[in-house]
């Protein structure tokens, strides 16, 4: 577990790709072990606050609107009109905030194994968790692969994927009986989006993803690429998947006014449907 040396510096290493990632803090904030994992809170001298979980960084105050953009607004200005949602995991609600901000959503649940990650989130990060209290939002703590399975059919518009990395309790998530029963609850022309890991280290799970999204029952797929500062190499994606056969084009608003989004706009959202060419020429080998 990845503690302050004696310069105050906290650094995750990725040992199987020779790389690491540091932030200076100032101080630790707090510390405790849930039923599920270990949660620390640092205050660092240039991120604000930063949470780490079982020793993996998960957000800062500073860049955290970089990913919560990316898995929620692209997929909700595809589909032509959602109306009922569900996220699974995500419980530090960032993502949940961002999905509120649009006005035809009548009914978002969230689900999350874990209920102190959202606790600790109301204390630390308070502008996360602002939409928590809104009407049309419920929050459930429990296994989302369990709670996906017995689902109703065809009753959710959009599934947003807000998952840790594919380890541990999280590796169920990544999977095509998990994504079958993802299509099943999906009506048409629904959308799922899940965050994908680096399409510099995890090319692999990309491609996997793909394939398992495509074998589960989905007409197409497409990953977005993304800066993403704290995670490993600095650069993610997400990947999204329509029960259609081809995914439909995005809805070109002026989200940085109608949602007061900091990063996502319509030309970045064009953006980041460009595939690098390492990306192209390994899912190429799919089709």
């Amino acid at each position: 577990m990845p503690t302050l040396d004696d310069r105050h510096w906290f650094t995750e290493v990725h040992d199987l790709t020779g790389s690491a990632f540091s932030l200076r803090c100032r101080r630790k904030l707090h510390e405790e072990r849930s039923p599920y994992q270990t949660i620390e809170v640092y205050e660092t001298e240039a991120f604000g606050n930063l949470m780490v979980i079982d020793g993996f960084t998960m957000l800062s105050s500073r860049e955290h609107f970089l990913y919560h953009e990316m898995l929620a607004h692209p997929v909700l200005l595809t589909h032509p009109d959602p109306k009922h949602l569900c996220i699974i995991g995500g419980g530090d609600c960032g993502t949940l905030r961002e999905v509120l901000k649009h006005d035809g959503v009548e009914q978002v649940t969230q689900i999350d194994i874990d209920e102190r990650v959202t606790r600790i989130a109301e204390r630390f990060f308070p502008e996360l968790t602002a939409g928590n209290d809104d009407p049309r939002a419920t929050l459930l703590f429990a296994d989302g692969i369990h709670w996906m399975a017995e689902a109703p059919d065809a009753g959710l518009d959009a599934i947003i994927i807000d998952s840790t990395d594919p380890v541990g309790s999280a590796q169920g998530l990544f999977t095509a009986d998990f994504y079958r029963d993802c299509r099943r609850a999906l009506g048409d022309g629904g959308l799922l989006v899940q965050q994908s890991e680096s399409p510099l280290y995890h090319l692999d799970i990309i491609a996997a993803m793909h394939e398992d999204l495509k074998g589960a029952g989905f007409g197409a797929t497409q990953t977005l690429f993304f800066p993403q500062t704290i995670y490993p190499s600095g650069w993610w994606s997400a990947t999204m998947a329509c029960t259609e056969p081809e995914i439909p084009a995005f809805r070109r608003i002026d989200a940085e006014v109608l949602l007061g989004t900091r990063y996502y706009n319509a030309d970045i959202h064009a953006a980041a449907l460009a595939q690098p060419e390492l990306v192209r020429k390994r899912l190429g080998t799919l089709d």
